[in-house]
């Protein structure tokens, strides 16, 4: 039996230069072993050591990841395992790509395993407040079901950089000073704070945000699992919660309807009739036309969407600013213009020497038309029928702001405002008169972001921002 000593439970690097001296002296993996500490006995000699070191050979990245992952597993054998793959890959070169392998399903299996405990990990250390000579400090206790210290205390470092924190653990320490992320040895429980006053608040809050009629036990069980329990606090509160369960939710049930509100309920009802429109609705006010639309039925598109977003911008501004349709972002925030393209309209705006806060930024169609894409939700472009039934609410959010000036983006907002087709790219950045205002075309901040090369979108963006000057000197 051939032995070689790590430096300890984690000791990747110590495993992969033994297993590779191993491999080269022809040592089958029955007569390989490997031992934590320097006091292992029959250590693997230093000299063939370095000489399987300088006797590289080539194995699959998908190996060393694997590797990197399983060898943080708490498994007595898994070093065995792994020089076990390490040695059958020689022969067996494509043998990571065979998921029904024995030894390969077993090592993705602890490589999950391991997975799920970092992701553990960051869902369950709970930070306690701590004073030194430095000032405020933040000590967390944790017992994580494999050795993930190390792989998971770089996300503690990016989620709270600001503040000094330490995570203590059976398994290593890891501290954090706002600069720089170091390790330390093994911790006990007694060595962190028992409680600190934030945790009050933070029962509180689990408490208030616990919904009995949602309660599914054996699901947040195998969310949370029991051994996790033992440090949050908020796992003093679960099983009074869960009592008492059924009897809230029986109140829930009990309790009378609360009043709705009696103006959107007079829109909606307004809204819901049949040929409502024609029957003369018309929205006296910005609000009362943000709660009108959730109940608009003028085209399909408010099936898929989340909700309708109408305007957002003072109740008189100067200047329109008339967009395609909400995104994906603005679908689910009930506001126009917060995702990406919206960065991109603030910032060309800002240097054109335009305040966002003095306009009045809409969308040619209120209800975002898209088509799932596995988990994303993908743009679609409005059809001419859904822009010129959404055209009603455009005009109603003119009538009321009643701007100086429109500028549209794209050509579906140009539809929606002109009621006509148009070609942006000849038509752009030329004034034109309507009968209420004064309308200029540019293109929408998205064809910004889609331009691959950088210096063509740098010239685009350029020209954009001419656009919005323009529109400064038309107010």
């Amino acid at each position: 039996m051939r032995v070689a000593a790590l430096a300890g439970e984690t000791d990747f690097e110590g495993w992969r230069k033994a297993a590779r001296a191993f491999r080269a002296a022809g040592v089958p993996p029955e007569e390989a072993a490997f031992r934590v500490g320097a006091d292992a006995g029959g250590l693997f000699d230093e000299a063939s050591l370095q000489t399987g070191e300088e006797a590289r050979f080539p194995v699959p990245r998908a190996f060393v990841d694997l590797a990197g992952n399983v060898i943080l597993h708490r498994s007595a054998d898994r070093f065995d395992l792994l020089y076990r793959l390490l040695w059958r890959l020689e022969r067996e070169p494509d043998l990571m790509k065979v998921v029904s392998d024995r030894d390969v399903a077993d090592a993705f299996e602890r490589a999950k395993n391991v997975s799920r405990a970092s992701h553990k990990m960051k869902a369950f250390v709970r930070f306690r407040l701590a004073e030194d000579d430095r000032g405020e400090a933040w000590v967390a206790w944790f017992e994580p079901a494999h050795r993930v210290v190390e792989k998971t205390a770089p996300f503690f470092a990016r989620r709270f950089s600001s503040m000094r924190w330490s995570i203590l653990t059976p398994d290593g320490s890891a501290f954090w000073d706002t600069q720089a992320l170091t390790y330390g040895p093994p911790a006990t429980r007694d060595m962190a704070p028992a409680e600190d006053e934030v945790e009050e608040f933070w029962k509180t809050y689990y408490a208030s945000t616990f919904n009995p009629a949602r309660l599914k036990t054996r699901t947040m069980q195998g969310e949370m699992p029991k051994r996790y329990w033992a440090n949050l606090p908020e796992a003093a509160l679960i099983p009074e919660l869960v009592a008492a369960a059924s009897v809230r939710t029986d109140a829930m049930v009990a309790a009378p309807a609360p009043e709705p509100n009696v103006r959107l309920a007079k829109t909606l009802s307004r809204m819901n009739r049949d040929h409502a429109f024609e029957e003369g609705f018309v929205p006296s006010d910005l609000e009362e036309l943000g709660h009108a639309v959730q109940a608009c039925r003028r085209c399909p598109l408010w099936r898929d969407a989340t909700q309708g977003v109408c305007g957002q911008g003072p109740k008189r501004a100067k200047l329109m600013i008339v967009g395609e349709q909400p995104g994906d972002q603005e679908d689910l925030a009930g506001r126009p213009f917060v995702g990406p393209a919206g960065q991109v309209l603030d910032a060309a705006l800002e240097e054109a020497g335009i305040d966002r806060g003095d306009v009045f930024v809409t969308n040619a169609v209120k209800h975002f038309k898209h088509e799932p894409r596995g988990k994303r939700r993908i743009h679609k472009t409005p059809a001419v029928s859904e822009v010129s039934a959404c055209r009603w609410w455009l005009d109603a959010e003119r009538r009321l702001v009643r701007p100086r000036v429109i500028l549209t983006l794209g050509g579906t907002a140009a539809l929606g405002v002109l009621g006509r087709k148009v070609a942006v790219t000849t038509e752009r950045g030329r004034p034109m008169p309507l009968h209420d205002a004064t309308a200029l075309l540019t293109v929408h901040p998205s064809y910004l972001l889609r331009i691959p090369d950088r210096e063509a979108a740098a010239k685009e963006r350029e020209r954009f921002v001419a656009d919005l000057k323009k529109v400064r000197g038309l107010l």
